[in-house]
């Protein structure tokens, strides 16, 4: 006869892509019974990141409610924001989204560390005070109402030539012709690119009349200009790309952690300092193909929920741990809502020759990230699963696990 044992306590911390995903899929691997799923965020609804672009240029999104989307699966969603986390004493701090009241502690079992990223200014003198960010909604819809302002004829500057900004860059131009876009590139435009995707992307910024400034490093933004070594360039709106960095709550706990302040974790995403802590996404530091990092994305986030919400189910119920192969297959980038480009590359996410343009490689981003959202709401893919029963004891480790890559693929400075 089994015997009776305390409900073990999950507590996600983080619900975008990966958060979301793992505590979907932990509901429909475990009996609730046994096991409780707390998913914390300080947003009521999904948000699409891989869209904010869309956002800010105006568009309207789908609403997608997780109340709706955990409906039925037992995952209980706490509306709050995570302020800090204590992994000795097992419990994490939050309060009200709009930082009222008092803070509260909930304790945990096991905690999946979910936490993400956020855009990264590189110390750049005036960024945060006079830049624009489209890491996150609240950014997006205050840049949406900053465009929505400006005259025809005044200067938009995206900094930053990775895959954020060429997303912004053509999503603005194309739905404001009126406004006159540059681009600020580090290096040459889309030079991570195969030459026919490169080709192809001078070809659309050709098309919408987007200046590429290249070779160039934005050295300080002021509130109607970014400068640059090369000079100053107008700019009524600067929008930083740069790229993401970690949130800072897991460098200032003890959990072992890297330069980036990523959390390291084994081939299960379990912390290697605590093995009651899983960290996924944006927040973990995993080895991918040939021992590189992988990149902040979707395409590598999504993998890592479905690898560590595994792992914790086949610990708790004494199954069997999943084995994943870790690789890339593609980049996906929307130029616009009548462009895209689909770059193909390496398992370790280097582009190859082949590449997808046009009105099709638009269709092909349109149905990744429609994808990419149905995928949070179903997190085995649709396939039938069965929940079972938790052990006493959870299953010993084991390092036969990799991360993998889903077909969500994205390049560069992706959200």
């Amino acid at each position: 006869m089994r015997q009776n044992i305390q409900q073990h306590r999950v507590v996600v911390i983080g619900a975008g892509y990966t958060g979301a995903t793992a505590a979907g899929r932990l509901a429909r691997r475990l009996r609730s019974e046994d096991v409780s799923i707390t998913l914390v965020d300080a947003e009521p609804d999904f948000v699409e990141r891989v869209r904010m672009h869309q956002l800010a240029a105006g568009q309207d999104l789908r609403p997608r409610p997780y109340r709706e989307m955990f409906a039925g699966t037992g995952v209980r969603l706490r509306l709050a924001k995570v302020t800090g986390v204590d992994v000795d004493r097992r419990t994490v701090s939050v309060t009200a989204p709009d930082e009222a009241g008092e803070p509260e502690d909930l304790a945990y079992d096991t905690l999946v560390y979910a936490l993400g990223s956020a855009w990264n200014t590189h110390a750049v003198p005036g960024a945060a005070e006079h830049a624009h960010d489209i890491a996150g909604r609240p950014g997006a819809l205050r840049l949406r109402e900053r465009l929505a302002a400006l005259g025809p004829g005044e200067p938009v500057v995206v900094v930053g030539g990775g895959l954020t900004g060429v997303e912004a860059a053509t999503e603005i131009a194309e739905t404001r012709p009126d406004l006159d876009v540059s681009l600020i590139a580090r290096g040459a435009l889309g030079d991570w690119l195969s030459p026919k995707g490169a080709r192809h992307l001078r070809k659309v910024f050709t098309g919408l009349k987007i200046t590429a400034h290249e070779h160039t490093t934005a050295t300080a933004v002021e509130a109607d200009r970014v400068t640059t070594a090369e000079g100053d360039i107008p700019a009524a709106v600067t929008i930083w790309t740069t790229g993401f960095s970690v949130h800072p709550i897991a460098r200032a706990t003890t959990l072992q952690t890297g330069d980036t302040g990523q959390i390291e974790v084994d081939v299960t995403m379990r912390s290697v300092s605590h093995p009651d802590v899983y960290a996924i996404g944006d927040a973990a530091l995993v080895a991918g193909p040939g021992d590189k990092p992988l990149r902040m994305s979707c395409a590598s986030g999504v993998p890592t929920a479905w690898q560590a919400a595994d792992a914790i189910a086949a610990r708790l119920t004494d199954g069997k741990l999943p084995t994943i192969s870790a690789r890339y297959f593609n980049q996906c980038i929307s130029l616009g809502r009548k462009e895209g480009l689909i770059q193909y590359v390496t398992a370790d996410d280097r582009a190859v020759s082949a590449a997808l343009t046009g009105r099709l490689a638009a269709f092909y981003k349109e149905l990744v990230c429609k994808g990419a959202a149905w995928g949070v709401a179903n997190p085995t893919l649709g396939l039938p699963t069965r929940r079972r029963r938790t052990t006493s004891e959870p299953a010993p480790a084991s390092t036969t696990v990799t991360a993998a890559e889903a077909a969500c693929g994205s390049g560069p400075g992706s959200p």
